[in-house]
């Protein structure tokens, strides 16, 4: 690598001039950097405007969705009941009256036992049998065997504990938990409880008979279904079972927890008019957000004269006017409808101005949204207002969708711009630092010839001098 020497015989400040030189050079690259800079801030700006388009978009597929005009409320008349809207596709508005008959119950089997760590108590081996409970005939708990009995070795000194652990060994195939409880001292109990609720995930145990405090056998609460008696005492009674205490498909789009017997709940599931009008607002607070981050990127200050990042770009500008134009200009949109026949017929139906879902224009250029105007228009007209806010949800996520992909366009080609100015800057870094080792070469060159000639001009001076 060639360097200069700085000045020695010329007195010059040989780095301060390549230094002076190598900026003049460089001016070019400078000029790309600042490229790069001013490029990758548009970029930025463009990638913020286009957050709040894509939030847009997504506001107004939530609107557009069945399932947001299908939000429900769901009331019960009891404490012992919860109702729990659930919405979606199936939502439906209506009501059920029944009897709460019954509550789940996992199955419990217990054996008292007189020294729970005595040893050698119980057998070296009990089946336990799956099956499911039911009435017969007489009201009398049934059971019956589903499916083959397992076998479960109990280990020495076969205590509770050792019963207990054999039975838990096998628990992820039995279903079953088992546990040693004692109630004063060392007397107390072994259970044996279903881990599932449910009439359906009964079990019976053989083995233990006649090992239990003064040779008691096992004792059993027998797994039971939730069961509730609709339209009690009338024509139309019938009953709904449920393994557990919650019943998900009574009602569409509610779910129904129970806790206790009950007589005579009423359960109401009204549509929730307030959770769509959230919706609306959801959606006039995106296209709010999206005007907003439009204003601020294209502003021009005039007393400053500085411009934003995206001020006199006209892809984005133009995108506000449309936003507003579409509110202003009131919704159409195409219906179409099956007759009896099967044949589709499309027609254009002209909703009006948008004041009607409580949307408006405001002084300043933004979307306002009015619940209470939006309530009653939906009170007096459900399926009208419906229609056509699914309509004008689609119409923003449209406009939104298309705004977005021309701003992404835009963005790409930044992008492969950015990318090529790189490019460039770095061919320039090449060639700069060829430049400079030139530079410093013919500079080095410069001052071994001046030391030259001022040596050969010393030894002149010298025999001049001697002949004189």
């Amino acid at each position: 690598m060639s360097s200069s020497v700085d000045g020695l015989v010329s007195g010059l400040s040989t780095t301060s001039m390549i230094n002076s030189l190598m900026q003049a050079e460089a001016a070019p690259q400078t000029k790309l950097k600042t490229k790069v800079e001013t490029a990758q801030t548009a970029v930025a700006s463009y990638q913020s405007v286009n957050a709040k388009l894509k939030a847009t978009k997504s506001a107004g597929e939530s609107l557009a969705s069945l399932g947001s005009w299908r939000a429900l409320t769901a009331t019960s008349s009891s404490t012992s009941v919860t109702a729990t809207a659930t919405g979606g596709l199936s939502g439906m508005a209506g009501s059920a009256t029944f009897d709460v008959t019954s509550v789940a119950r996992a199955q419990s089997t217990v054996l008292s036992a007189d020294d729970t760590a005595a040893e050698g108590v119980y057998p070296s081996s009990i089946t336990v049998q799956p099956g499911t409970w039911s009435k017969d005939s007489n009201g009398d708990d049934q059971f019956t065997a589903v499916g083959d009995p397992v076998d479960i070795t109990v280990d020495e000194p076969r205590t509770a504990a050792k019963l207990t652990s054999a039975v838990n060994a096998k628990s992820a195939t039995l279903g079953i938990r088992a546990g040693v409880v004692n109630t004063s001292g060392t007397a107390g109990v072994v259970q044996f409880t279903s881990m599932k609720s449910g009439a359906a995930n009964g079990f019976q145990i053989t083995g233990l008979e006649n090992t239990g405090t003064a040779g008691a056998s096992p004792t059993t609460a027998v797994g039971k279904d939730a069961v509730l008696t609709m339209n009690p005492g009338s024509p139309s009674e019938y009953k709904v079972n449920s393994s557990t205490n919650t019943f998900s498909s009574l009602m569409p789009g509610v779910t129904l927890t129970v806790s206790k017997e009950e007589t005579g709940v009423n359960v109401d599931a009204s549509t929730d008019t307030g959770a769509i009008a959230a919706k609306v607002q959801a959606m006039v607070d995106a296209a709010n957000a999206s005007l907003a981050e439009i204003k601020s990127q294209t502003a021009y200050d005039t007393d400053s004269k500085q411009g934003s990042p995206l001020t006199g770009d006209f892809t984005v500008r133009q995108m506000s006017s449309a936003l507003l134009g579409m509110v202003s200009n009131g919704l159409s949109y195409d219906k179409t409808e099956t007759d009896s026949n099967g044949v589709d017929t499309t027609s254009t139906i002209d909703f009006g101005s948008l004041s009607q879902l409580g949307v408006t224009l405001t002084k300043d250029g933004t979307l306002s949204f009015n619940a209470s105007d939006f309530n009653k228009a939906y009170a007096e007209n459900p399926s009208k207002i419906q229609e056509a806010g699914i309509a004008f949800g689609n119409k923003v996520r449209g406009l939104a969708d298309k705004q977005t992909t021309a701003v992404t366009a835009v963005i790409t080609g930044r992008k492969s711009e950015i990318d090529s100015l790189n490019d460039q800057i770095e061919n320039w870094d090449v060639r700069l630092a060829a430049k400079k080792v030139a530079l410093q070469r013919q500079y080095t060159a410069l001052e071994t010839s001046l030391g030259n000639l001022k040596s050969q001009g010393t030894w002149l001076s010298g025999q001049l001098a001697g002949l004189g």
